[in-house]
C-alpha cells in the first residue's frame, strides 16, 4: 500500500480517514485503484482500472482543495507555480497531481491558476519487467545495439509503463543475454517516464539513463545530444513536426532511438504525416502495436 500511503498524506484529516477506512476495508479497492479525483462540491471518485467507485459519504469543499494544494506545494504556492500553470504536480514516490481551475493568461501563454476546482492524484505504479516480451523485437543483440522502435497504443493500455522498462533494462544491460548497458537520454515533456522529484527521478529508468523534463521534445534533444552524448534517445508520444523534424537529425546522426505515438493501426500513423516520413525514409525500423 506504499503508493497510496504516499498520497494520503496530502489530504485534510477528515478526508483522509475517509479513504484510509475504505483502503482498510476494500483490499480489492486498495490494491486496483489508479486515480483519486477530488472535485469542488462533488463526491470523491476513486477509478479503478474497470469501474469507478463513488463515495457518496462526503461532498468536496472548496477550503479543503486549497489545504490540499497548500500541501502539495509545501505551503509555498508561487515556488510551484510553473508547475501549477503546466496543470500538475509531481510528488515524491512519481505520483502526478492533476490540476485544473480558472487559468490567467497574458500574451497568450498561462501564468497562474487560481480558483482551483480539480484535482486528480494519479498513482504511479512502476511495473519491472513488463517490457520482457518487446525487448525481443526492439534488441539488436548480434550488433550489440537496438532497432529503432515505434510502440503504438490506444492511450491507457500501458505504453509508457513499458516504455520506461526498456528503457531500464537497456541502460542497465541484460547480463544473461550479454547485453551491456547503453548510455540513454530521455526527454520527459510531462514527467511520466521518470518522475523527477526534486531532481531525483522516483521511477527506476536504468544507470546509465539522463532526463531533461519539463520540455519540449525538440528542444530537449538538442540539449541531451549535445552535453550528455546519448546512444539512444527517449520520448513518450512523439507527433508535432518540430519533435520529428529533431529526431530525424539525431536518427540522421546514427543515434538509435524509441520512441510511443497514440495509435491502433499502421493506418493511423499514416495519418500523421510527420512520423510516418520517419518510417517512409526507413529511420523507424521496428513499428509495435500493443
Amino acid at each position: 500500500m506504499g503508493g497510496v500511503n504516499e498520497i494520503l498524506r496530502y489530504f485534510p484529516i477528515n478526508i483522509y480517514e475517509k479513504l484510509r477506512n475504505v483502503f482498510d476495508d476494500n483490499k480489492i479497492i486498495r490494491e486496483n485503484v489508479e486515480e483519486i479525483r477530488i472535485r469542488v462540491q462533488k463526491p470523491i471518485i476513486l477509478k479503478l482500472r474497470y469501474e469507478d467507485v463513488v463515495l457518496n459519504n462526503h461532498i468536496t469543499e472548496q477550503r479543503e482543495i486549497l489545504q490540499i494544494v497548500e500541501k502539495l506545494c509545501e505551503n509555498s504556492i508561487y515556488a510551484y507555480k510553473s508547475q501549477l500553470c503546466q496543470g500538475f504536480i509531481t510528488i515524491k514516490g512519481g505520483h502526478r497531481v492533476g490540476i485544473t481551475g480558472t487559468a490567467i493568461e497574458e500574451d497568450g501563454k498561462t501564468i497562474n491558476l487560481k480558483y482551483i476546482t480539480s484535482l486528480n492524484f494519479r498513482i504511479a505504479r512502476q511495473v519491472l519487467n513488463c517490457s520482457n516480451k518487446i525487448l525481443e523485437e526492439i534488441l539488436n543483440v548480434e550488433n550489440h545495439s537496438i532497432y529503432t522502435s515505434l510502440i503504438v497504443s490506444p492511450p491507457g493500455k500501458g505504453k509508457t509503463t513499458i516504455l520506461r522498462d526498456v528503457i531500464r533494462r537497456i541502460s542497465n544491460g541484460i547480463e544473461n543475454i550479454n547485453f551491456k548497458g547503453k548510455t540513454c537520454g530521455v526527454v520527459d515533456e510531462r514527467g511520466e517516464l521518470a518522475a523527477m522529484y526534486k531532481g531525483i527521478p522516483q521511477n527506476d529508468i536504468g544507470i546509465r539513463t539522463d532526463v531533461i523534463e519539463n520540455i519540449r521534445k525538440d528542444k530537449g534533444l538538442k540539449i541531451l545530444i549535445r552535453s550528455m552524448a546519448p546512444e539512444i534517445i527517449a520520448c513518450d508520444e512523439i507527433g508535432g513536426k518540430e519533435d520529428v523534424q529533431a529526431i530525424g537529425e539525431a536518427l540522421t546522426a546514427g543515434i538509435k532511438g524509441i520512441f510511443t505515438m497514440h495509435g491502433r493501426t499502421m493506418e493511423d500513423i499514416k495519418n500523421n504525416k510527420e512520423v510516418y516520413k520517419l518510417v517512409e525514409n526507413k529511420q523507424i525500423e521496428k513499428i509495435i502495436f500493443l
